[in-house]
């Protein structure tokens, strides 16, 4: 029998604390990439006691996340934390020039850059997003499908070889992830939504891709109607149990079956996804099969055509 879809109506209420986390889900994800490429990066130069303040200035970060004031002002100041922590990467290549030009170092080094452009993006909408929380923008198709393959660039080098994302499927090997965006917009060159939806199916892909072995195949569908935006991310990864389907969206909550799978995240990625759907008035369904994979699929009202969009 085929596995049923499943409408999420409602999760248990979040703390003042959680809900800020749940909030800067995103942010946090590349946090912890940046600590444990860092810290990569200090063990292989043997210069750990160098890098302990760039370290240090991440765990402070990612402390702080909790207290949505506080994470406002690091998103704020983003541009002198990075630029502190490139500091401490130069002073430490600069005394070793020929551990500098080893492989594993250069790479690091490339891995780190490719993390701070993704979080100087990061900044600049959670700075948009709390100037207007319920704001709908209008974004060109092409800008979001750079801007996802932007955070697949960043995943995969992430990975330091172990496998490739790639986005035409005759060029797939065994080890490589096959990840394919379509987008539908009312005139084909522009879509509007909320910019915190960025965010959710950001999180959705890297997710789909985080429990998903490699050589799978990670499809998602965004879709402009006169008056919905649709979304659809399915991945052909290791599924859900039958039973957790509805409380693997609580806060903290992952699957029994993919406690072995190595994740940056603190877990709540799907508690983001329901809430923002339902901070905007739509609906949010799982569809999942052990060893076949999950579907999930959001659909959010318009807004009235009295209520501006932002370009």
């Amino acid at each position: 029998m085929a596995a049923a879809e499943l409408e999420i109506v409602s999760i248990p209420p979040l703390s003042p604390g959680e809900a800020s986390l749940v909030d800067m889900h995103s942010v946090l994800n590349v946090l912890n990439v940046l600590y444990g490429e860092l810290y990569l990066l200090g063990d292989t130069l043997g210069a750990e006691a160098e890098f302990a303040p760039a370290l240090e200035r991440c765990e402070t970060i990612r402390a702080d996340l909790t207290n949505p004031v506080a994470a406002l002002h690091h998103a704020e100041t983003i541009g002198e934390h990075a630029q502190a922590i490139l500091a401490v990467i130069d002073n430490a290549l600069r005394t070793r020039p020929e551990q500098a030009r080893l492989p594993a170092v250069e790479e690091s080094v490339a891995n780190i850059q490719s993390v701070f452009k993704v979080i100087g993006v990061r900044a600049r909408e959670l700075l948009a997003r709390a100037r207007a929380p319920g704001e709908w923008i209008e974004v060109s198709v092409e800008e979001l499908r750079a801007d996802f393959r932007q955070v697949f660039a960043a995943i995969e080098k992430n990975s330091h070889g172990r496998y490739r994302i790639i986005y035409n499927l005759a060029q797939q090997e065994p080890a490589d992830y096959y990840v394919d965006f379509a987008i539908e917009s009312d005139d084909g060159r522009k879509v509007a939504l909320p910019l915190l939806f960025k965010d959710v199916m950001r999180d959705l892909m890297a997710n789909a891709r985080k429990y998903t072995p490699l050589g799978g195949t990670i499809s998602a569908g965004l879709y402009e109607t006169d008056d919905k935006l649709k979304f659809t991310v399915q991945d052909t990864g290791c599924g859900i149990p039958p039973a957790e389907l509805e409380t693997v969206v609580h806060y903290g909550k992952r699957g029994s079956n993919v406690t072995h799978v190595r994740t940056m995240g603190g877990g709540f990625g799907l508690t983001k996804a329901f809430l923002v759907t339902k901070q905007f008035g739509g609906r949010f369904w799982i569809k999942s099969e052990l060893g076949v994979g999950t579907r999930l699929r959001i659909e959010i009202p318009r807004p009235k055509p009295a209520v501006g969009l932002s370009a």
